[in-house]
């Protein structure tokens, strides 16, 4: 691997389980301590990661997200299994938006059987996998152009949002907890997600607890603001009972 790819090895590894020791990165790419430092620091300076005692774990602080596609493999499981719970809230007859991201990308495959349903997204993985569904009527909001991560942003997006009248959105994120709300460490993406909550009727967070306790720059929304979030049971049930506190209905889907 040359380095840039060591550190996108490094940095998707930590996504999986939090924490590693430089010991086993060093066995894992087979390169030297020094060499491992150095991506360390690297990786450090870009605030990705911070260091602890014989090792480094992801930076809470979250300042850039991974790529859709890499994204798309981390935590599976916990994905898909949301995303089918998800799917179940969605009634015959609803206008329905799905958040571009990787879960809402796993609805979208389950919502593709079934009929009389409008969809709308910024995602264009789930516009593509949606376009040959003749049953749905689907919609795609356009706008600025997100590369790594298939999708469309910024006021133009959020603009035609707020044309519409939505039943239920389903909103992604990279980062939420009980202090910081929902938040992203992209600009572009506040708009977008913002303005879900003027034109939807109810508002769901699908995640994956891996996210919880992360937090961007880009605050969106407190967390009292959303209807339901949709979680797996690795959430820690000291948060659950927190979420439950709020006026909101938490949904754990057990793995």
């Amino acid at each position: 691997m040359n380095p840039s790819e060591r550190r996108d090895f490094i940095y998707f590894y930590l996504h999986e389980h939090r924490a590693v020791s430089i010991s086993t990165l060093v066995k894992l790419i087979s390169v030297s301590h020094m060499t491992v430092r150095r991506d360390i620091r690297i990786l450090e300076e870009e605030g990705k990661v911070i260091s602890i005692a014989g090792g480094i774990q992801l930076n809470d602080a979250l300042r850039q997200e991974l790529p859709w596609n890499e994204k798309a493999l981390i935590h599976h499981r916990h994905k898909r299994a949301i995303g089918k719970y998800a799917a179940s809230l969605v009634e015959d007859g609803q206008v329905v938006y799905l958040d571009a991201g990787t879960t809402t990308f796993e609805m979208a495959q389950v919502l593709a059987e079934r009929f009389n349903l409008t969809i709308i997204t910024n995602d264009f993985s789930i516009t593509q996998h949606l376009m040959n569904k003749p049953q749905l009527n689907l919609f795609h909001t356009g706008g600025q152009v997100d590369k790594r991560n298939y999708s469309c942003v910024g006021n133009s997006a959020a603009m035609v949002l707020r044309t519409l009248n939505v039943d239920i959105a389903f909103i992604s994120t990279s980062s939420w907890d009980l202090e910081h709300g929902i938040s992203t460490p992209h600009e572009e993406k506040v708009l977008v997600k913002q303005a879900l909550f003027e034109i939807a009727r109810r508002k769901v967070l699908v995640s994956d607890s891996s996210k919880y306790g992360k937090y961007g720059m880009f605050r969106v929304c407190p967390l009292s603001c959303l209807n339901d979030i949709v979680c797996d049971g690795q959430l820690p049930m000291s948060v659950q009972q927190q979420l439950k506190e709020l006026n909101m209905d938490l949904h754990i889907v057990n793995i």
